[in-house]
């Protein structure tokens, strides 16, 4: 995984057992925070790896190159005042859901940021079933007016880090994300906290006109671009309808590792 494009200036045009637990030791007091009306979830450390989660554990060698975006991706949203950051993909498969959750783990682990992820891919929705969660109310139920937001939240048990999963489909998705009660939502989960990270994780560009729809909602984009799969026709047309966003970069997923060892 790699950036491939840089920010632009709009200016200028394994956890020691199987179950995951908060921090300890000198840290801790630092990392710890109260969650009093959200619901904490416990994560399976076993099914996070199936499902491709590695920065869960802080000190795994494995989260390095999402440590790294992370690290780019903070310093041009601190520079801009940005808050929320939208991602997305050309296509299906690309790996925009596994980079936006390990994504926003490392954040979470940044002692300076909390981060909230967000499962707005209304149509194939996955945050919840990678994370394992247990979705008994979810953005589904806050959408149709049958819970409240305090409801909805799940911290899965790391420190600084909460979800809103979506459990199922929504129907006539384009619609609901151009309504007003999800315009509150994004403008809610933006101001209410200064010192958050809002992720949402988007459907495919391509694939509908959902991302066209609620893009201009959202301070900055993320697109992930999978290796071999995505054409330069495909990255050509997404480019084009993020022209007016301020696009923070492009990353290639799913290419070859590098050894980026020091030694």
């Amino acid at each position: 995984m790699e950036i491939i494009k840089p920010a632009s200036d709009k200016n200028d045009h394994q956890a020691s057992s199987n179950l995951v637990t908060t921090s300890s030791g000198p840290t801790a007091t630092l990392n710890a925070l109260s969650y009093v009306q959200t619901r904490v979830v416990p994560l399976r450390a076993e099914h996070l790896e199936r499902n491709r989660i590695v920065a869960y554990n802080k000190n795994s060698s494995m989260g390095g190159a999402f440590d790294l975006l992370r690290t780019q991706i903070l310093r041009t949203m601190e520079e801009n005042g940005w808050r929320t950051l939208a991602i997305t993909s050309p296509t299906p498969e690309a790996g925009k859901t596994v980079m936006a959750i390990n994504l926003a783990m490392s954040i979470a682990h940044h002692t300076t940021k909390t981060a909230l992820l967000v499962d707005f891919d209304l149509r194939r929705p996955k945050v919840g079933k990678s994370l394992g969660l247990a979705m008994e109310t979810s953005l589904n139920e806050y959408l149709s007016g049958e819970a409240e937001l305090q409801d909805v939240l799940v911290n899965p048990t790391l420190p600084r880090f909460v979800v809103l999963p979506t459990r199922e489909p929504v129907p006539l998705s384009t619609e609901v994300l151009s309504s007003p009660v999800v315009n509150h939502l994004i403008s809610d989960l933006r101001e209410r906290y200064a010192s958050r990270v809002v992720i949402f994780d988007l459907p495919p560009l391509l694939s509908s006109d959902d991302v066209i729809t609620v893009l201009p909602k959202f301070d900055c984009v993320l697109l992930v671009v999978a290796n071999g799969a995505n054409s330069t026709k495909e990255i050509e047309e997404c480019l084009y309808h993020l022209a007016t966003a301020n696009l923070i970069g492009t990353v290639l997923n799913k290419g070859e590792p590098q050894n980026r060892s020091y030694y």
